[in-house]
């Protein structure tokens, strides 16, 4: 069919945004003004109108009819910005914080299109918000999220209430990036059974299926179409302009200069997006095939906390537990799920008693001080204790294993499944499928509760500011009445690292608390502990 009809609208400033808190520089949004206009770009959505002024961000989270005027936008390209409906509804009308988000009407601001973002719980009341926009002469957008997880009937429902207000465009978008090209069509054909109007599709990359989705999608009618410049835009990125530029133009038959686009890509976008890391990988993938808001992914990918082992262990927690909703909560319930105290059978002092305890961390100083850790383990019989999986000490000479982070247990269970030792872990608030994989080994039991701020050590249990191993193993050793603490393998972080404080915090705190034992590292050490050369003992 003709797609001369269609809309082409890119959202790099609002859904790239995210990355940089709207604060792009002003140059660069002109040269990307004129690069949009070259390129043959119908609207450009400036970034968003909101109220919310918590901490800093930059034009493109107010997108003013002020600022908007004093970029001077090409002729001929008209400009767009976006609201979230959660500003809009709960209150007593939608026109309250629209007058205040819009106090002139379209004819008297540089914004020509409104495009509200819009869950279906939110969606009935937030469309009384077309009414009063359409009054002041603007073109009015809704953008329905997460519409892959709805059914056939509840599609057709939103369709409905759509065409009772005076939209001129209704999207649907891939919110998770679970979608293909036919579950695409079969939303289009849902949706056209009661709205007549425009339909739109924003897509996202989890699946590398953004720009096939968005051309299934104008085969089967649509005419309103996203992409941002290099795909920017949270976690995988969306459709890509450069690309969908050149299939737009093939289909309407018209001539388009890609060189100020990819001149704005090498010297400014290219270098951002190596910066901040978007786009798609196995771990975006994994998002999309499960349907894990990708927020999760982006949000671990930026913490140096989180190991490849760990991101795997949270996706495969979320693809049980439900992950279609980003929540700061459910992930940190994924690394902090001791939250009811476990008072666990088993009693460190059976082993520890009066014992002085050598912990083995997962640094690099154990494997490069082995033959001094093991010369001292032969010589001086302390209880050994290694946290997870560590094996670069000879196995014969560790006593046991210590594991309770629940992402590492998650990503680790089949190896300690196969270990020799005995395995330290809080036991009873054990996943059901944690404990199946542990039915044949030897488990000690000692429970765990997670309270912020506190540290306590009990005979059968503990509880600890932070489910890291490391803190649980301290309390073992202090609950079990150690005579002091070797450490090796504990090298420490980069000073920028978040890992740094979070230990620093961890281990005063620890040291406070009474019944804490006296800490040594063996080994080189970053952290504020006491060392002491293996070599020298």
């Amino acid at each position: 069919m003709g797609r001369t009809s269609l809309t082409f609208l890119d959202c790099t400033l609002r859904d790239g945004g995210y990355y940089n808190n709207w604060d792009f520089d002003a140059d660069l949004v002109r040269r990307y003004l004129r690069a949009m206009t070259a390129a043959g770009v119908n609207v450009v959505e400036m970034g968003l109108r909101s109220l919310r002024d918590d901490g800093f961000k930059g034009a493109c989270a107010y997108s003013t009819d002020e600022y908007l005027a004093s970029l001077g936008p090409p002729p001929g390209l008209d400009i767009g910005v976006m609201v979230n409906a959660a500003e809009l509804v709960g209150g007593d009308t939608v026109a309250e914080p629209l007058a205040l988000l819009f106090p002139r009407p379209c004819s008297e601001s540089p914004v020509d299109l409104v495009r509200i973002a819009c869950h279906v719980h939110e969606f009935g009341e937030a469309l009384e918000a077309s009414t009063w926009l359409k009054d002041r002469g603007y073109r009015v957008g809704f953008n329905l999220m997460q519409v892959a997880d709805q059914g056939e009937a509840e599609i057709e429902a939103l369709a409905q209430m759509a065409s009772r207000y005076p939209l001129d465009v209704l999207y649907f978008a891939d919110s998770l990036g679970s979608m293909g090209p036919e579950h695409s069509c079969r939303i289009v054909g849902w949706l056209r059974r009661h709205w007549q109007g425009e339909l739109g599709i924003h897509t996202h990359d989890n699946l590398r299926m953004a720009l096939q989705n968005t051309l299934a999608a104008m085969d089967a009618g649509v005419t309103w179409v996203d992409s941002t410049v290099t795909g920017m835009g949270r976690g995988p990125g969306n459709a890509r302009t450069e690309e969908l530029a050149i299939e737009i133009a093939a289909a309407r038959g018209e001539g388009i200069s890609l060189v100020p686009l990819m001149q704005v890509i090498r010297s400014d976008f290219r270098p951002m997006q190596e910066r901040f890391g978007w786009g798609t990988n196995p771990f975006y993938y994994l998002a999309g095939r499960y349907r894990i808001h990708p927020t999760y992914i982006q949000e671990m990918l930026s913490d140096s906390r989180y190991s490849e082992e760990d991101v795997l262990a949270v996706i495969e927690h979320l693809r049980v537990k439900g992950g279609k909703k980003f929540s700061f909560d459910a992930l940190d319930s994924a690394r902090h799920f001791y939250r009811q105290t476990g008072e666990g059978r088993w009693q460190p002092r059976s082993r520890l008693d009066g014992r002085e305890v050598l912990l083995l961390g997962t640094g690099p100083g154990v494997s490069r001080h082995r033959w001094a850790i093991e010369s001292y383990i032969r010589r001086h019989n302390p209880v050994v204790i290694a946290l997870n999986t560590q094996a670069e000490v000879d196995a014969g000479l560790i006593d046991l294993r210590v594991a309770c982070h629940p992402v590492r247990l998650l990503a680790d269970q089949q190896v300690h499944s196969r270990l020799p030792q005995p395995l330290i872990t809080p036991w009873s608030t054990l996943s059901d499928e944690l404990r199946a994989s542990l039915a044949d080994k030897e488990v000690l039991d000692y429970g765990l509760r997670v309270e912020t701020g506190r540290y306590e050590f009990g005979a059968t249990s503990c509880t600890l500011p932070t489910s890291l191993v490391v803190a649980y193993a301290l309390a073992i050793a202090s609950g079990g009445n150690a005579c002091r603490v070797l450490m090796a393998g504990f090298d420490g972080y980069s000073a920028d690292d978040p890992r740094t404080r979070e230990m620093r915090e961890l281990l005063t705190l620890y040291q406070q608390t009474p019944g804490a034992r006296e800490l040594l590292a063996v080994t080189p050490t970053r952290h504020e502990i006491p060392e002491r050369s293996i070599y020298a003992m």
